[in-house]
């Protein structure tokens, strides 16, 4: 790090021989956090609609209006809301899957399908 900053400075040296200004027009430059007195520019609201998920064909898809621009307590709570209720979704439909092959002992024998609701269990 030494050898690289030595290097640096030689090359702002040899910047401020050609133009007569290594360290740029400070005066231009007002967005520095290092100026006295400098105000610091309020963050932008929140936006829902750049949130990662907002992807085309429709965008952030909200067509209820649950969360308004800025409220960005309410998109949290619902978002992991959402969260939630997809893994729950996703196990409900392994059990739909799984339900057809695997039996409780004892039931072996029950018709299974979407017919086997209304059919009479086999005897073992």
């Amino acid at each position: 790090n030494g050898r690289l900053a030595m290097v640096a400075i030689i090359g702002m040296f040899f910047q401020d021989g050609l133009t007569g200004s290594a360290w740029g027009d400070w005066d231009l430059y007002t967005a520095s956090p290092l100026r006295a007195g400098a105000e610091a520019a309020a963050p932008p609201a929140f936006d829902p609609a750049k949130q990662v998920g907002a992807t085309e064909p429709l965008g952030y898809f909200d067509p209820l209006n649950f969360c308004k621009k800025g409220d960005e307590d309410t998109f949290r709570a619902l978002r992991s809301a959402e969260l939630k209720h997809g893994r729950v979704a996703m196990l409900a439909a392994l059990g739909a899957a799984a339900q057809h092959f695997l039996k409780f002992p004892g039931f072996e024998g029950m018709p299974a399908g979407p017919g086997g609701g209304v059919a009479p269990p086999r005897a073992p």
